[in-house]
């Protein structure tokens, strides 16, 4: 009698699991559990941007390094409003502002240029191969280099070298402005959600502007840096700002 009563608890058991299991098993069928889908269906790996911080942080201490040793502890303004004959380390200040103007832009545009050239690509440096950032900085330093050449050629050869020294002088004053709204543009593009493709229409516009703000500024510097005659400044332009830039482009990005 007491066998026969255990049985039948222990039957009545067995029904009440097996309708618990039909439950769970019929909601886990219909309803997926949003967990799991999750752990599949949205893996991403996020981009590693260390490389932009290291670069921009030896940038900020190259100015830091400028400002304070160089520039024997000017504060900005004084920088920027100094004069050409109360100046001194001209050369130093133009080969940091340029090194810094030349890393941050190289930065900023290797994240749109479509591919690496076959030619570079097949280049073998220490048996480094270029990417795209080191694409980009060779084009932009040979494009100041070359630049820098022909523009001290160019002073030398109309018989107004002196002048040369005051041209970068003030374009130092240019050139480090420039380079810091790039900085800035470099960390708004690696670290703000952006639509890049977007971007890459604005900073297209934005250096259109600086480019034509760049020539009226030579153009009409008090420090009168381009040359007296007409025919020179109109040589100047096309030679040495319109013609180079083209070229850069089309290295670039055709």
């Amino acid at each position: 009698m007491m066998t026969s009563f255990f049985i039948s608890i222990g039957k009545d058991k067995l029904f009440k699991l097996f309708i618990l299991y039909k439950i769970i098993y019929n909601f886990a069928k219909n309803y997926p559990l949003p967990l799991s889908q999750a752990f599949t269906n949205q893996i991403r790996i996020p981009e590693n941007n260390d490389w932009v911080v290291f670069i921009l942080i030896g940038c900020l201490f190259l100015y830091i390094f400028m400002m304070n040793v160089i520039e024997r502890e000017a504060n900005l303004k004084d920088f920027l409003l100094q004069k050409y004959f109360d100046s001194s380390n001209n050369l130093p200040s133009w080969i940091i502002t340029s090194c810094v103007i030349t890393l941050s832009l190289a930065v900023l545009i290797s994240q749109y240029i479509p591919v690496v050239p076959e030619y570079a690509a097949n280049l073998r440096i220490f048996g480094y191969q270029l990417n795209k950032f080191g694409y980009c900085l060779t084009a932009i330093s040979l494009f100041y280099f070359l630049r820098t050449a022909v523009g001290f050629l160019f002073y030398q050869s109309i018989g107004d070298g002196k002048k040369w020294t005051i041209f970068y002088f003030t374009s130092t004053k240019f050139q480090f402005v420039l380079s810091i709204l790039v900085v800035i543009l470099c960390v708004a593009h690696y670290y703000f959600p952006i639509d890049k493709s977007k971007a890459f229409l604005y900073y297209f516009w934005f250096f259109t502007f600086v480019f034509i703000f760049k020539i009226f500024f030579y153009l009409f510097h008090r420090n009168n840096i381009l040359p007296q005659k007409w025919y020179y400044k109109f040589l100047y332009i096309c030679t040495l700002q319109i013609a180079p830039l083209l070229l850069l482009w089309k290295l670039l990005f055709i």
